[in-house]
């Protein structure tokens, strides 16, 4: 039991580390979905608007509003907290909203939260958030990358990896010992 338990405390602490691929940006499928298309740009670009454009398709009716939950996650690997943007539309057809990119963005996340005429709230995805945008330039942790090299700072490229390195590192001896020391109990 300890030895799972401690396998699992790795996992968590190191679960960041490789969590995903810098600058591959992820979409959810709008199959099974009142949504016909969805349009933005493929590339985040710091302080400046970013815009989606959802078009629901024909016959989609009881929808109330939809709001737009995004998440901007900037270079230090710090995540800001989910901010619900009401979306417009003219027509309750097309929906549009933008938000304002912060200078030092790594990415936006965002799902969609469609809310019918009785205030019952279709996630998409599910959980968690479906879209992630890179911007035009991040640093995920591990490397720089983007077309724009204004965001890179010697401080950050040099110190960031060594301490998520020496963290993971740290995770796994303590994991180890936890293991060691069980072990020596239990027999």
């Amino acid at each position: 039991m300890h030895k799972l338990l401690a396998l699992v405390m790795v996992a968590i602490l190191s679960s960041n580390v490789f969590a995903s691929d810098g600058g591959i940006n992820e979409e959810t499928s709008l199959n099974g979905t009142d949504f016909q298309t969805m349009e933005y740009n493929k590339i985040v670009y710091a302080e400046q608007e970013f815009t989606i454009s959802l078009t629901l398709k024909n016959g989609t009716t009881n929808i109330s509003h939809i709001n737009w939950i995004t998440q901007v996650c900037i270079n230090s690997g710090v995540c800001y907290p989910p901010k619900t943007i009401q979306m417009d539309t003219l027509d309750n057809e097309t929906w549009t909203a933008s938000v304002i990119v912060d200078q030092e963005a790594t990415y936006l996340n965002w799902r969609i939260d469609q809310v019918d005429d009785n205030d019952t709230v279709v996630r998409i995805p599910e959980t968690g958030f479906g879209w992630k945008i890179w911007s035009d330039c991040w640093y995920d942790g591990e490397e720089w990358g983007g077309n724009d090299t204004s965001c890179i700072t010697e401080e950050e490229s040099d110190s960031l990896p060594g301490f998520i390195s020496s963290l993971t590192l740290s995770a796994i001896i303590i994991a180890g010992l936890i293991v060691k020391r069980s072990e020596g109990k239990y027999e």
